[in-house]
């Protein structure tokens, strides 16, 4: 689990807290900020009025006043930014701010708040709050710079660098330091986790970023976090949230499309392999430098790192993300007595360790910590020994490592027990808080019972808000039917063929999304076969580079002499990524985006549907399809100058009957009917160039 840590936040004038609204209603105030020539014309030179982005601000207003909670579908291209920063800012109360991303995040807090707070003249304190694992761990960059057994020399320049770095950061945020990959393997050694910090025992606890950036975020009036922050904190009600949201009367989720996925990571109970082998190797390196001699710290963490290496073995070879269903005593197709053996095994190693760390508890802060860290994970081991609690379900994530998850199906009792407080008995005198959540993207019916319902906001008001995008004018969808179908051998193959066609045909530009990663190698190989060594395309694949390079170099397409691309992409790059203009035109689906029927997860929500009657298929699986169909196509048009196709790879879009439900929820783009009317809609767009200067207008945000 992670936990707050902040950034130093953004100072304007005036101590935090000190400002008082004017009396005047808050959705008045908040409709003259959106007129003709108001304040939010000097918060962005391309504004205009939008009278979707007006009323869902004033809707939001009205729920900061009122309290309660509201749910905001808003569509590409309305602004929904502004929409719900506005009235929050304008209300004078602290107010919590929750995104999907860490970079989106960064966006919020360093380019739109504080334009926005000195448009509208508010003296505010604004803080950035990320987990643990976002900031340097001066304590533990110094146990890595001792550390012998680096893997590789690019791990000992990349340590340098830190470094180097860390001598300057003032808030000691990774993400601030240039050309370092998230992937690094280095990184766990120089960050701490909730499991490992030594807390006030540190040596380095008066400089520790955490500690003095959490000072920072209590003064804040204006806290910017991500969801998997607010869900880790909200399990484990540590310092941080567990300080914090008291404080706080306004909470903002935007893209909640993603809360009910990122909360059941964190509300079950989980424990890997991975996390053991992490702790054997600070025991050994801990161990090492501080009480060699004094046990054999090469004995406790050989033999802990067998047990957990062992348990990985009994599960065998398994496919790249398998889940492995777990409703016995041992996973599906585990030996149960192996299974049962290798976890007590496994939970003996680490009560040994914890009893030779036990020894030597006064000889640094190290080994408290260390100790700590082996009962619990003992703990974990051996509550996975018992049945799983009624209305969970319980699967093993097989990769490289094991992660042994129990999850509970939703978030629904969560949200209404511990932020909304249902059933609970309130104080008549204090004012109600206010809980907002927006997405793009939240459902496919009028109640948005894709959202509303595993969230447990079935009460909330709901406002939908469309896209003041032209879709008929700007976009096209085809469906091609004579592609295999989309379980046939073929299908991946026949997916490249159409993309290479039609990414020759209008110099790359070209997207293509798939289903699974199986399809993503298929379709990636396939092009990059096709073009290897060609100065006509470059084929970029999810994977190869780290994904903030990948959207860099395809946003800069065919420029200084280099050609354009075509990117194949998988699982994140369905959403949040915002590639405007010319550069993406083209967006190929390969199949309809159905939960996989074999997830343990998806299994246990369908049975729980048909336990109350109810239909599986319309009410699960067609509405997890038609969210996702749309956040997919939802990267096409970005810009009211924005031009582009959808071509969906899956004929049962246009053969079966729940085919037109998920057309609806697709923008109300023109249809292509054949390949004709495709390669016409592609030279179209070969002939358009780059918009011209000032044509292209930013997100009205």
């Amino acid at each position: 689990m992670t936990d707050p840590a902040v950034a130093p936040p953004e100072r304007h004038d005036g101590p935090a807290h000190a400002w008082t609204p004017p009396a005047q209603h808050l959705e008045d105030l908040t409709r003259e900020a959106f007129v003709p020539g108001g304040v939010l014309s000097r918060a962005a030179e391309a504004f205009r009025p939008r009278s979707g982005q007006t009323e869902m601000a004033a809707a939001v207003a009205r729920t900061i006043e009122q309290g309660g909670a509201l749910v905001v579908e808003a569509g590409t291209g309305v602004g929904k930014t502004f929409s719900y920063l506005v009235p929050a800012l304008l209300s004078g109360e602290r107010v919590l701010m929750s995104t999907a991303t860490k970079t989106l995040q960064d966006q919020l807090f360093a380019r739109d708040l504080p334009r926005l707070a000195e448009a509208l003249a508010l003296p505010l304190r604004m803080a950035l709050l990320k987990g643990r694992a976002s900031y340097l761990c001066t304590h533990r960059l110094e146990l890595a710079r001792r550390d012998a057994s680096l893997p590789d020399r690019t791990a000992v320049r990349t340590l340098a660098r830190i470094e180097q770095w860390a001598q300057s950061t003032r808030t000691g945020d990774l993400a601030e330091m240039p050309g370092l990959d998230e992937r690094s393997p280095l990184l766990p050694l120089v960050t701490s986790t909730r499991e490992n910090c030594l807390g006030s025992q540190c040596p380095k606890f008066r400089s520790c970023h955490v500690n003095n950036a959490r000072r920072e975020a209590l003064a804040a009036d204006v806290v910017v976090i991500n969801h998997h922050l607010f869900f880790a904190d909200l399990a484990v009600r540590e310092s941080g949230m567990a300080e914090l949201l008291p404080t706080v009367r306004v909470v903002i989720f935007d893209e909640a499309h993603q809360l009910n996925e990122t909360g059941v990571q964190f509300l079950g109970h989980q424990v890997g392999t991975g996390q053991v082998l992490d702790f054997t190797r600070d025991m050994l390196g801990a161990g090492l430098q501080f009480a060699r001699g004094l046990v054999d710290w090469q004995q406790l963490a050989g033999a802990t790192e067998r047990a957990a290496r062992e348990l990985r073995l009994v599960i065998g070879r398994t496919p790249l993300g398998s889940r492995l269903r777990w409703t016995a005593p041992a996973p599906e197709g585990v030996h149960e007595g192996t299974w049962l053996d290798a976890l007590d095994t496994l939970r003996q190693a680490l009560e040994q360790a914890a009893e030779g760390l036990a020894t030597v508890s006064e000889a640094a802060p190290d080994f408290v910590r260390l100790h700590e860290r082996a009962a619990a994970l003992a703990q974990r081991v051996q509550a996975f020994t018992r049945e799983a609690e009624p209305g969970s379900v319980r699967w093993v994530d097989a990769g490289t490592h094991l992660r042994l998850v129990e999850s509970p199906l939703d978030i629904a009792e969560a949200v209404q027990g511990k932020l909304l407080k249902t059933g609970q008995e309130q104080d008549p005198e204090a004012p109600r808080r206010a809980w907002v959540f927006t997405s793009a993207t939240l459902g496919d019916d009028p109640r948005l019972s894709w959202f509303t319902e595993p969230c447990g906001l079935s009460e909330a008001e709901v406002v939908r808000v469309a896209s003041p995008f032209d879709y008929p004018s700007q976009a096209a969808v085809y469906v091609p039917r004579q592609l295999p179908r989309p379980n046939d051998p073929g299908h991946s193959h026949a997916v490249g063929q159409l993309a290479q066609r039609a990414a020759l045909r209008i110099g790359g530009r070209t997207m293509v999304l798939t289903t699974t990663l199986r399809a993503l190698r298929a379709i990636g190989e396939q092009l990059q076969a096709r073009f290897e060594g060609s100065s006509e395309i470059e084929v970029l694949v999810q994977g190869q580079w780290p994904k903030r390079r990948l959207i860099e170099r395809f946003r800069e397409g065919a420029s200084e002499g280099r050609p354009g691309c075509i990117l194949v992409a998988s699982a994140s790059f369905w959403e949040g990524v915002d590639v405007p203009g010319d550069a993406l035109q083209l967006v190929i689906i390969d199949k309809l985006p159905f939960p996989p029927p074999g997830d343990p997860l998806v299994e246990a929500r369908g049975q729980r549907l048909e336990s109350q009657g109810r239909s599986p298929f319309n009410e699960y699986f067609v509405p997890e399809a038609a969210v996702a169909l749309k956040q997919g196509a939802g990267r096409l048009i970005r810009r009211e100058t924005d031009q582009g196709l959808l071509v969906v790879c899956d004929t049962r879009l246009v053969q079966m009957g729940y085919g037109r439900r998920l057309l609806a929820a697709l923008p109300p783009m023109r249809r292509l009917n054949d390949e004709t009317e495709f390669d016409a809609a592609l030279d179209a767009l070969a002939g358009s160039g780059p918009p011209r200067e000032g044509e292209e207008s930013e997100l009205p945000y």
